[in-house]
């Protein structure tokens, strides 16, 4: 019923951006918290961004200052604006979004596929 596919991946070198998008498709009415996470090789996925319906926005420590999480609500699509790039910022990266589809009374998460960012030193 939704899709979402992430796009902007890449490899970079260090000190360089990266801009990720996330678009979501299918029956949509709404969506409310929309999130990056990413996981690293060998590790845990993490949360690194997320701004909620209204706007607001938080980050994890190890990319405030560096990381920019936006949204256009019209194009149901959530960005990722990524500077000052280093090798520790290297993984896959995940979109994730509390949908509400048509007909259905609540929201549900959805994941993207993931698209790869590789920094190099």
């Amino acid at each position: 019923q939704v899709q979402l596919v992430e796009s902007g991946g890449g490899l970079v070198q260090a000190g360089g951006s990266l801009r990720l998008s996330c678009a979501a498709s299918g029956s949509i009415v709404s969506i409310n918290d929309m999130r990056w996470y990413r996981q690293a090789p060998g590790k845990q996925r993490e949360l690194v961004a997320v701004i909620t319906g209204g706007d607001s926005t938080n980050y994890a420590d190890s990319v405030k200052g560096r990381f920019t999480i936006s949204r256009d609500n019209a194009k149901s699509t959530v960005y990722l604006q990524m500077n000052s790039l280093n090798p520790e910022d290297t993984g896959v990266y995940y979109c994730n979004a509390d949908v509400r589809v048509r007909f259905a009374y609540s929201f549900r998460g959805y994941w993207g596929p993931g698209t790869q960012v590789t920094v190099s030193s």
